[in-house]
């Protein structure tokens, strides 16, 4: 099972690695806001996830890890 992890404190909420997700299971975070003040970005169904890493491939600022 692939894990996915945020660094939502780095994360500055572009949503490149919304729109690279072919599982469509990233979202940015509604409610929450980092230090930055910025809306995250967040795993929506990690069960879901296929470890492609386009999302991390995305992000500008590297705050995403993918592990398979």
């Amino acid at each position: 099972m692939a894990k996915v992890t945020f660094n939502e404190e780095r994360c500055k909420g572009c949503g490149l690695c919304v729109n690279a997700c072919p599982k469509h299971i990233l979202a940015l975070e509604k409610e929450k806001i980092n230090q930055k003040g910025y809306h995250p970005a967040v795993m929506l169904d990690q069960d879901a996830c296929i470890a492609c890493a386009f999302c991390a491939t995305m992000c500008p600022d590297t705050v995403i890890t993918v592990e398979k």
